[in-house]
């Protein structure tokens, strides 16, 4: 570290607190030239916070009496110029400031650590870089996967790997890395996975192929010191691979040669607080950039990767993705069946239908193991009084409260707030309180009894377990459950989306899905979307050994149990037809004008009351309309605003405006010129009362 004096003058990237209008870059004086990207500390108002060198200026302001540079972080190199793009470009494109994404980039202990602890970090001894491919046995690959790797190697990309659940994209990845390694000394690559829960199954692989040494991971799940020390690790090269989820993208990589982003459908790449960017569109744009392939993997694509992976047409130029498919499981193994229990010609009320209930028990007395899928958890959404018709609402949102059995408590699932369940009506005094609906606590107390009489090849009692958020809160609990699945040790595991998706469980046969009937008719355009593809990823967990399926002479099996078997999207899941349900989906987009065929931003406001909410985004709109801002009317469509779904949450009031364009540059200047404009409107006495506004760009859920 070295103390900074008057000399030069640098404006410096710093997380100044979100909407002040402070503007995106601080000017300071230092007393040595200072490279971009440079990491310094600096004096705001009483503090003292890190931030990033952007650039050299000609000269200080006239009559302004800058401040100095209080430090330099030495020992770290500049953060390079592609870094800095890939900030500037995510900073302007979803509408947030240059600093925050900046330092949001960077890991948390970076800002905290005293300058003699970085310096005493930075002394101890790197890990050399090295991989060790060579010593571990490769398996062939199949045809399809001999494709796919050819056509990465000779084509620039990005591609999009459309490969059914067990066709090996996991593999071809390997094989990619692999590639790039050798081909180059000083390569780096970055493979991006949805979930926390996916990265240390994928992260053994990858330790296994090319050594503990060459890879590091990147997730929110880790310490401060560990995220620093990968980081680290990236920044200075002595990383050649960075597994993370979607906080990797920003991640420090100079010699980015190849990103992989597995299960690139998922709604995690996501980010849903602060910045709201897209980890796999910034992918895309950071792999163009920085001279890096791309490539994208699902057995579901996202609609919008679908559609810019269409191939070229008479009349359509194409789309700008290679579209590689691997329909064919590795081994020769089958897709599961797909096995529909139509509920209407069940008793009421049934959970698991007779048949169902036969085919578990066929499976457990075989050695063989079941997954059964409801993304709920706890034991019952709302508890309720018939008498009075109380129910557990929370006081603090506009949501019940969810009954869980296990502890006795009312929880809520949007703020947190927790009381022990009442003995009584507290409306009316009557002890008749009931659960209503079901949650995955239910299902496993359900299926233990109903499966109480059936016995294991050995004779032992059957054994039901659940993963969900509520049983892996604890550190090491989520690995612990995975590994007593993966040893045999459970027969039905009950779960949300959590277990639906990346799992390689050998001895899974039969998966089932109990109630996914809610999204056939959601308001939501994208729940048909999400429904095929969760179904689709939680079918593929069934008959992933081809062997052991082979030997017990049984087939993969998905279970649906709906009240709507006539469905269109049943009949797709039917044939494993992804393509069939993608083309009448888009075709249905196309017609009503939506994404991918349309752009579309929200502007959200939080606020102790409706009233001031919806003035403010009322307030907004007329200010657009009063300034004529560019592409208004034309390009750019505003719509009143409304209410979210769960409109309270913490007693803070949400609405939404959204706005559609069918032309990305024009919706973009237009959030561009509509910014002052929303700043202003902040500050005024009449919006007294707003906790937040922010842009959401391109969201996934209206």
């Amino acid at each position: 570290m070295s103390t900074a004096e008057p000399g030069h003058t640098i404006a410096v990237a710093v997380q100044t607190p979100a909407h002040s209008g402070m503007g995106d870059l601080l000017t300071y004086r230092s007393a040595q030239p200072l490279a971009p990207g440079t990491l310094v500390r600096v004096p705001l108002g009483r503090r003292e916070v890190l931030g990033v060198v952007w650039e050299a200026l000609a000269a200080p302001p006239e009559g302004v009496d800058l401040r100095a540079v209080a430090a330099v972080l030495d020992g770290i190199a500049p953060l390079d110029a592609h870094w800095r793009r890939l900030v500037n470009f995510a900073a302007r494109y979803y509408q947030r400031s240059l600093g925050e994404i900046a330092l949001m980039a960077l890991p948390p202990q970076l800002r905290d650590l005293q300058p003699e602890q970085l310096a005493r970090r930075l002394r101890r001894p790197a890990p050399t870089a090295q991989t060790d491919a060579a010593a571990v046995p490769l398996v062939a690959l199949s045809a399809e996967q001999e494709n796919a790797r050819a056509q990465i190697a000779a084509q620039p990309g990005p591609f999009l790997l459309f490969g059914s659940t067990g066709s090996g994209k996991t593999e071809v990845y390997l094989r990619c890395v692999q590639a790039m390694l050798a081909a180059d000394p000083s390569a780096q690559a970055l493979v991006m996975v949805p979930e926390i829960n996916l990265t240390p199954q994928l992260e053994e692989r990858f330790i296994a192929r090319f050594g503990a040494t060459s890879v590091v991971a990147l997730h929110s799940g880790m310490t401060n010191p560990q995220r620093l020390k990968s980081w680290l690790a990236a920044h200075n090269g002595s990383a050649r691979i960075v597994l993370g989820t979607r906080m990797a993208v920003f991640a420090s990589i100079p010699q980015l040669r190849l990103i992989v982003v597995d299960e690139e459908h998922d709604a995690s790449y996501k980010q849903q607080e602060g910045a709201r960017y897209s980890a796999r569109d910034l992918a895309i744009w950071r792999g163009r950039e920085q001279g890096a392939k791309v490539i994208l993997g699902s057995a579901t694509p996202s609609l919008e990767s679908w559609y810019a992976s269409r191939p070229a047409s008479a009349d359509d130029p194409g789309g700008r993705y290679l579209r590689l498919h691997m329909p064919s499981r590795i081994g020769e193994g089958a897709l599961p069946r797909l096995r529909v229990v139509n509920m209407n010609h069940q008793p009421r009320r049934t959970v698991f239908s007779a048949p169902l209930l036969a085919a578990l028990q066929e499976r457990v007395e075989r050695g063989e193991q079941c997954m059964i899928l409801l993304n709920r958890r706890g034991y019952a959404p709302v508890l309720h009084c018939a008498d009075c018709d109380w129910k557990s609402d929370c006081p603090h949102c506009s949501a019940h409260q969810v009954f869980h059995k296990a502890d006795r408590t009312l929880r809520c699932h949007h703020c947190g707030f927790t009381v022990r369940v009442p003995r009584a009506c507290p409306g009316c005094g009557s002890p008749d309180i009931t659960p209503i609906g079901k949650g995955t606590e239910q299902l496993e107390e359900q299926l233990a009894t109903l499966l109480a009489d059936v016995r294991r090849p050995d004779g032992s009692p059957v054994r039901v377990a659940r993963i969900d958020a509520d049983t892996t809160r604890a550190k090491g609990a989520l690995e612990a459950q995975l590994a007593q699945v993966h040893s045999g040790e459970t027969d039905v595991l009950v779960g949300t989306q959590m277990i639906a998706k990346g799992h390689d469980f050998r001895r899974i046969t039969l998966v089932a899905a109990v109630q996914p009937d809610g999204a056939f008719f959601s308001s939501d355009f994208r729940a048909p979307e999400r429904l095929f593809s969760l179904l689709m990823q939680a079918g593929g967990r069934a008959g992933r050994d081809a062997q052991y399926i082979a030997s017990q002479g049984s087939r993969g099996e998905l279970w649906l149990q709906t009240f709507h078997p006539e469905h269109g999207m049943v009949a797709a899941l039917r044939q494993h037809d992804y393509i069939a349900f993608a083309e009448q989906q888009l075709q249905e987009r196309r017609d009503a004008a939506m994404p991918p065929f349309a752009f579309q931003a929200l502007v959200r406001a939080d606020a102790r009351t409706q009233e001031v909410a919806q003035g403010f985004l009322l307030a907004a709109s007329d200010a657009a309309y009063t300034q004529g801002l560019p592409g208004l009317g034309d390009h750019v469509t505003l719509y009143p605003p409304v209410p979210l779904v769960i409109q309270r949450v913490a007693n803070v009031e949400r609405v939404q405006m959204l706005l559609e364009s069918d032309n990305r540059p024009a919706l973009q200047h237009f959030l561009a010129a509509w910014q002052p404009l929303l700043l202003a409107l902040r500050n005024q006495p009449e919006h007294k009362g707003l906790v937040r506004w922010l842009v959401d760009v391109d969201p996934l859920a209206i």
